[in-house]
């Protein structure tokens, strides 16, 4: 795919959407760091629930450690994966308010040394609370990326890196989520929305749905 087809895709998405943003309600960099950890094999409508719940009782480091481990379960014990999730969560409070101050950093390595913290929730938080140009590949990404043929790649960071490389500078800082919004409602896993996607004749996927085909 050249240069100028990329940005036509860009601008188009842009065009439909033009302040995007997470589907995961957080006022506050740690909220959002909490919901990103509980997001991981679990959908963003039940991590909201939960973390509505959660949130009104305890919303920084220091109120989820006066939770505790047990009670911190209690308020997310709908989300998978809930009892290594809230370990995880707990150790993260210890390290933000012995080390951090109570705050969330903003740098990547000190983001990836907290427990449940890898490199993609490490992009959302730095993209989303900060601002930063990052791109965290989801399995969404990943799809729209290798399907249209953006980035084409064998593994997320892969594709995270021709992303980066590709996208051009105006479009980076909101890439993550037009990307994400793409394949979760249009580039679909399975019988992808062609005929009404915005970027069908510039897509270089060879496998599009057909007009005549219903979802």
């Amino acid at each position: 795919m050249n240069a100028a087809k990329r940005h036509a895709i860009f601008e188009r998405l842009r065009a439909i959407n033009p302040a995007p943003t997470t589907e995961l309600e957080y006022r506050t960099p740690f909220e959002l760091l909490v919901a990103v950890i509980l997001s991981a094999q679990a959908t963003d409508v039940g991590v909201n629930r939960a973390t509505q719940r959660l949130y009104a009782v305890a919303n920084t480091p220091r109120g989820i450690l006066e939770l505790g481990l047990d009670g911190l379960k209690e308020h997310i014990r709908t989300i998978g994966l809930f009892n290594s999730k809230a370990s995880n969560i707990i150790k993260t409070c210890e390290i933000l308010v012995h080390q951090h101050d109570g705050e969330v950093p903003r740098e990547r390595a000190a983001l990836e040394a907290l427990p449940g913290v890898g490199r993609k929730t490490a992009n959302v938080v730095l993209n989303t609370a900060f601002g930063e140009p990052t791109i965290a590949v989801d399995t969404h990404i990943f799809r729209v990326a290798n399907r249209t043929r953006i980035a084409p790649g064998k593994t997320p960071l892969e594709v995270e890196r021709k992303l980066l490389r590709f996208t051009p500078k105006e479009f980076r800082r909101d890439a993550h989520h037009w990307l994400i919004l793409h394949g979760r409602y249009t580039c679909r896993a399975r019988r992808p929305l062609c005929p009404e996607c915005v970027i069908h004749d510039l897509c270089e996927f060879r496998d599009k749905t057909p007009a005549d085909s219903h979802p």
